[in-house]
């Protein structure tokens, strides 16, 4: 065989190769976006949790209902008030923020917070 009959018999064998490589890339993409997801989601509801027991607890200084204010806030950052606890001053929340669902994921970001005064007040 002459050399440029062995280089026919190769023609078309990266092709394969860039296929697989195409689509290891492109789920490797979609991984990393759904991770980025779930992370921005986290986030959300930590910040979520965060201002509600904050706006909690400023209501219950104020003779507020304190778990109201909680709710309140909870809804406008984009998230859903699982449970509110009130411990002498302190406001304890849980929030749930929608995740996203990524084969077959079915939980969601959940965070927890507490805010209260630092020091007991004074009576």
């Amino acid at each position: 065989m002459s050399p440029v009959g062995a280089a026919r018999d190769e023609h078309g064998s990266a092709a394969p190769f860039a296929v697989g490589a195409i689509g290891l890339l492109l789920f490797i993409g979609a991984a990393l976006g759904v991770v980025g997801a779930v992370f921005v989601a986290h986030r959300t509801a930590q910040s979520a949790a965060d201002l509600a027991a904050l706006a909690g607890a400023d209501a219950l200084q104020l003779s507020g209902d304190a778990c109201a204010a909680a709710a309140r806030i909870t809804v406008r950052n984009g998230a859903t008030l699982e449970s509110c606890e009130i411990a002498g001053e302190d406001v304890t929340v849980i929030v749930r923020v929608g995740g996203p669902r990524w084969l077959g994921q079915t939980g969601d970001p959940v965070a927890e917070a507490r805010a209260g005064p630092s020091e007991p007040r004074p009576d």
